[in-house]
C-alpha cells in the first residue's frame, strides 16, 4: 500500500511539471507583454511602440569610457588642405569629404574587416587543438579490509590534450572556401559602397551647381522685370503706354522674384544633401567653387555593348554576387560531408601528484577514432537539400543582378544621348530666346512693339535660361551615373565614352 501511495504521488508530480511545461510552451508562442514597466510592442499595427524610460538614449560618459567604439559619436573630418578651400570645393574635393567621413563606407569595411577574421576562424580548423586541465582535489579512500584504516589523499593531474581532424571529405576545406567567397562578397560590397557614395556625392554636387545655376538665371530675370517695370513707366509719363503696360510689367516682376525665391529655397535643399553627402552639418560653412568648363560632347563614345560588357566585368556589386553564388556552392559540400565519416585522431601526457607515491606518474594516452553518422532523422539529408536549393538560389540572384545591371546600362546610355541633345538644343533655345528678347525691348522702346510682346519674350527667356543651367548639369548626373552602371566611376569623376554605332542603332527610339 505504501508503495502505492508513493507512485500516486510520483504521478501528481509529473502532472504537475506536465502541465507547468504545457503553460510555458503557450507563454512562449507569443512575445512577452512588458518590458521595463511597458508594453513590450505597440498594441496595433497602425500604432506607434511607447518605449520605457532609458530605452534608447543617449549613451553617457560612463558608457563611452567603457566601450570608446560604442556611441561614441564621430566628429566629421576635414583634411587642412581642403579646410584651406573650404569656401571653393572642387568636386574632387567634395568627393574626398564624403568617403572620410561617410557611415556607410565605415560599416562596410568594418563588415569586411569580420568577414576576412571570419576566413581566418574558418583556416584554423586545418590545424589541431591543444588544450590543457588539471584536475584533482582530496579523496578518502575506505577500505573493506576492517585491518586496514581509511587514508585521506590529495592527488592532482595536469594534462595536455591534442585533438586533430585528420579527414571530413571535404567539410573543412568547403567552409573555408565559402569563408573566402564571403570574404570576397564583403570586399567586393564595399567597393560598391564607395561607388554609391561617390555617385550619390557627385550628383549631389551637379545638384547643387544646378540649383546655383537657376537662381542666378532667376536673378538675371528679375533685374530683366526691373528694366522693363522702370521702360513702361516712362513711357506712361511722357504719355506713349497705358497704365495697363505698368501694371503688366509689375506683375511680371512680382512673378519673377517669386520665381527667384523659389529658386533660392531650392538652393538651400541641395546645399543639405550635398553637406549630408559629405557628412557634414547641414548648418556647416562651406561653398563649392563656380564651375564653367565647356561641356565635353565631343569626346563621348563608347558602343552600348562594350559598356554592359565591362560592367559585367568589373561592377563591384557584380562580382559580389558571383562571389556569393559560389559561397553557396561551397555550403553544399560542407552539408555533405556531414552525412559521412570523419577520422580523428588524439592525444594526451599528463603527469600524477599524489601525497600517495604509489598514485605518482607519468601519463600518456594516443587515440584514434572514426566517427560515422548512422540516423538523425534525415536531418543531415535534408541539410544538403537546403545547402543545395540555397546555392541555386544565390546563382539566380547573380544572373538577376547581370541582367539588371545591363537593364541599367542601357538606360543610363541613352539617356546621357537625351541628355547631350537637351544641352544642344537649349543653347540654340537661349540663343534664340536671347535676341527674341532684346528685338521685343528693343521695339517697345521705339514705340513699335506691346508690353505684352515684352513680357511673352522675358517669359520664354526665363523658361530657357533655367532649361540650359538644367540640361548642363543633368548631363553631367546622367554621366556620373552611366559611369557607375559600367562600373568606371572615380572620385575625380565620371569617364566620358565617346558615342560609336552598336547593336541597338537600329532600334527604333
Amino acid at each position: 500500500m505504501r508503495h502505492f501511495e508513493i507512485s500516486v504521488g510520483l504521478v501528481s508530480r509529473f502532472a504537475a511539471c506536465g502541465a507547468l511545461v504545457l503553460a510555458s510552451a503557450s507563454c512562449a508562442s507569443t512575445p512577452p507583454r512588458t518590458v521595463g514597466g511597458v508594453a513590450s510592442v505597440s498594441p496595433a499595427a497602425g500604432r506607434p511602440w511607447s518605449p520605457p524610460a532609458g530605452a534608447g538614449a543617449p549613451f553617457t560618459p560612463a558608457e563611452r569610457a567603457a566601450s570608446p567604439r560604442v556611441g561614441a559619436p564621430r566628429e566629421a573630418s576635414v583634411p587642412a588642405d581642403i579646410a584651406g578651400r573650404i569656401q571653393q570645393l572642387s568636386l574632387a574635393d567634395v568627393v574626398d569629404l564624403a568617403l572620410g567621413n561617410s557611415p556607410l563606407t565605415r560599416t562596410s569595411w568594418a563588415q569586411a574587416r569580420a568577414a576576412a577574421a571570419a576566413y581566418g576562424s574558418a583556416n584554423g580548423r586545418f590545424l589541431p587543438t591543444i588544450s590543457g586541465d588539471v584536475a584533482g582535489g582530496p579523496a578518502r579512500a575506505i577500505s573493506a579490509n576492517p585491518a586496514r584504516l581509511p587514508s585521506n589523499r590529495t592527488t592532482w593531474v595536469p594534462s595536455v590534450a591534442l585533438q586533430y581532424l585528420l579527414l571530413d571529405f571535404g567539410g573543412r576545406g568547403g567552409a573555408a572556401r565559402g569563408a573566402r567567397e564571403a570574404l570576397f562578397a564583403a570586399d567586393f560590397a564595399h567597393n560598391a559602397t564607395v561607388q554609391s557614395v561617390m555617385l550619390q556625392t557627385q550628383q549631389g554636387y551637379f545638384a547643387y551647381q544646378s540649383a546655383r545655376g537657376v537662381l542666378l538665371a532667376a536673378l538675371a530675370t528679375v533685374q530683366t522685370a526691373r528694366e522693363n517695370l522702370a521702360a513702361a513707366d516712362r513711357r506712361h509719363e511722357v504719355g506713349l503706354a497705358t497704365i495697363a503696360d505698368v501694371l503688366q510689367a509689375r506683375t511680371a516682376l512680382a512673378q519673377a522674384e517669386l520665381a527667384q525665391q523659389g529658386a533660392d529655397g531650392a538652393l538651400q535643399g541641395a546645399r543639405a544633401t550635398l553637406a549630408l553627402a559629405m557628412g557634414l552639418e547641414a548648418n556647416r560653412p562651406f561653398e563649392v567653387a563656380i564651375d564653367t568648363t565647356p561641356l565635353p560632347l565631343r569626346e563621348l563614345g563608347e558602343s552600348v555593348d562594350s559598356l554592359i560588357a565591362r560592367a559585367e566585368r568589373d561592377r563591384p556589386d557584380l562580382a559580389a554576387a558571383r562571389a556569393l553564388a559560389r559561397q553557396g556552392e561551397a555550403q553544399v559540400q560542407v552539408a555533405r560531408s556531414a552525412t559521412l565519416p570523419s577520422l580523428t585522431m588524439g592525444s594526451s601526457a599528463g603527469r600524477n601528484f599524489s601525497n600517495a607515491p604509489a598514485l605518482e606518474g607519468q601519463t600518456y594516452a594516443l587515440s584514434f577514432g572514426v566517427q560515422i553518422p548512422i540516423f538523425s532523422g534525415l536531418a543531415r539529408q535534408y541539410d544538403v537539400v537546403v545547402a543545395r536549393e540555397n546555392a541555386a538560389a544565390a546563382l539566380a540572384r547573380a544572373e538577376q543582378a547581370r541582367l539588371q545591371a545591363a537593364a541599367q546600362v542601357f538606360t543610363s546610355y541613352h539617356a546621357l544621348r537625351t541628355a547631350a541633345q537637351r544641352v544642344t538644343t537649349s543653347a540654340n533655345l537661349l540663343a534664340s530666346a536671347t535676341q527674341s528678347e532684346q528685338v521685343a525691348r528693343g521695339r517697345y522702346a521705339e514705340g513699335v512693339g506691346s508690353m505684352l510682346d515684352v513680357l511673352t519674350a522675358q517669359g520664354a527667356l526665363a523658361d530657357a535660361r533655367a532649361q540650359s543651367v538644367t540640361a548642363r548639369w543633368t548631363w553631367y548626373s546622367v554621366l556620373a551615373q552611366l559611369a557607375r552602371d559600367a562600373g568606371a566611376l572615380t572620385p575625380a569623376g565620371a569617364m566620358a565614352p565617346r558615342v560609336s554605332p552598336d547593336s541597338t542603332a537600329g532600334l527604333p527610339r
